[in-house]
């Protein structure tokens, strides 16, 4: 089933979640004074987000790895290296 809200294409979904987690989520959407749809959308918006800046820093670090030569064998010697500059 689809809803036109604002122009944007929504679709009601089912989701189950243990009785305590929608009882927090429920009091929290209450003293924000918004839905409780709005705190999930919300939510999710900000994991997926996150979860995207995430890929992109381990992208980054398994780049430099790469280029550095440093393995899972050798980090713990890098690492011993690096400190003893310090």
């Amino acid at each position: 089933m689809f809803i036109e809200r604002n122009k944007v294409k929504t679709k009601i979904i089912n989701i189950s979640l243990p009785d305590r987690l929608l009882s927090d989520a429920d009091k929290l959407a209450e003293s924000e004074y918004r839905t409780r749809s709005d705190l999930f959308r919300e939510a999710l918006r900000n994991y997926i987000t996150v979860r995207g800046n995430l890929d992109q820093l381990y992208g980054y670090g398994s780049g430099q790895a790469t280029k550095q030569k440093i393995t899972p064998k050798n980090l713990d010697r890098e690492i011993g290296n690096y400190r003893a500059k310090q």
